[in-house]
């Protein structure tokens, strides 16, 4: 070949396409998790159609929902999620609960629709229960009249994760005499909650309890020196927001101790 006889480095090659390691690591499990197609059955329960357009709008070429594995079938045996659209009526109880009986466990169940979450603008008529929550147990709601296309991939992406994880569930049944550890036990218990609350409050609740838990482990570690222990903690850490965080522990910590 007449590239044989150029140098290596003057020749042209192509550059692979790489993902990002996070990417790589989700496609990874999004294929390990599913492996296959998630089959929709849909249920007009009551409803003007206006869902059912939007629904045929999201499976169609534009907005292409298949691209994603999520096929629309004509039975309830084979779906894997049963999407819901309008009120809960009374003539539509009985095949609304036959539809969800005859899918295979486990299944998600879809509310689409403000009359489907909520039974929308017939919510008070004489024949209609409201949304489909009264009869049926709904694990994803998708409100709007109509919902969009775009909200209602969504919907799917939500119910797929739900969907993964009720294939891939575990239960856990404590023998006789298990006892959940407690943490911390060293430290008293209303000083405990005391430090969780207020750190909870400055930080929210999980970046709180995170903050928290450094705090209180720090405490735990040097019991002979608790205030040189909060004092390292703090002059180390380079965060100015979580520093304030730890002073403030520090002198609810002092205020503890004062009161005893």
């Amino acid at each position: 070949m007449l590239e044989d006889n150029f140098p290596p480095q003057l020749q042209w090659k192509p550059d692979p396409i790489t993902l990002d390691a996070t990417v790589e690591e989700a496609k990874k499990k999004l294929l390990k998790s599913i492996k296959r197609s998630v089959y929709v059955y849909r249920v007009d329960c009551g409803g003007c159609n206006g869902c059912e357009i939007e629904i045929f709008a999201t499976i169609t070429a534009v907005f292409d929902a298949e691209r994603f594995g999520i096929k629309v079938v004509p039975s309830p045996r084979h779906a894997d999620l049963l999407l819901y659209t309008g009120a809960m009526t009374r003539s539509m109880r009985e095949p609304a609960l036959r539809a969800y009986h005859a899918a295979p466990d486990p299944k998600i169940v879809m509310s689409y629709g403000a009359c489907g979450c909520t039974g929308g603008i017939f919510h008070d008529n004489y024949c209609v229960w409201g949304g489909t929550d009264p009869i049926l147990p709904v694990d994803v709601y998708v409100p709007g009249c109509p919902p969009t296309p775009p909200a209602t991939i969504y919907g799917f992406a939500c119910a797929l994760g739900i969907l993964d994880q009720k294939l891939h569930a575990s239960h856990h049944v404590a023998p006789e005499g298990e006892k959940a550890p407690i943490a911390f036990p060293a430290i008293p218990y209303k000083v405990r909650t005391a430090f969780e609350r207020e750190a909870r409050r400055m930080s929210g609740y999980y970046y709180g309890k995170k903050i928290v838990d450094e705090f209180m482990l720090a405490i735990v570690r040097d019991q002979d020196d608790v205030f040189g222990a909060v004092d390292s903690l703090i002059a180390k850490e380079t965060d100015t927001r979580k520093r304030a965080v730890f002073m403030d522990l520090k002198a609810l910590l002092l205020s503890k101790v004062a009161v005893q």
